[in-house]
């Protein structure tokens, strides 16, 4: 498992993400945003989510996220917007 930094790291890359394009981030994007090769990114995203954080999940057998707390990748009933900007879907 990496180390607790990095993993808080990946975890602040991908709410960052969430946040900034309403998508969840692909490993690519957080490797070149942290500065890891695409295979320590795609690592640590699973160590994240393997950490047993509520709220988290990949699609099965994937490396995608579908749902990052209060976050989801997925359209849901839920819709959040700031600003008059909907751009998120809440668990």
């Amino acid at each position: 498992m990496a180390d607790q930094q990095l993993l808080a790291n990946m975890y602040h890359a991908i709410q960052r993400g969430m946040v900034r394009a309403g998508r969840a981030p692909h490993y690519t994007e957080l490797a070149a945003e942290l500065g890891l090769s695409p295979d320590q990114a795609r690592q640590a995203l699973h160590d994240v989510f393997s950490a047993g954080v509520p709220g988290i999940w990949l699609y099965p057998n994937t490396d995608y996220v579908a749902s990052f707390a209060p976050f989801s990748n997925l359209p849901t009933q839920y819709l959040i917007s700031v600003e008059g900007e909907q751009k998120w879907y809440g668990q």
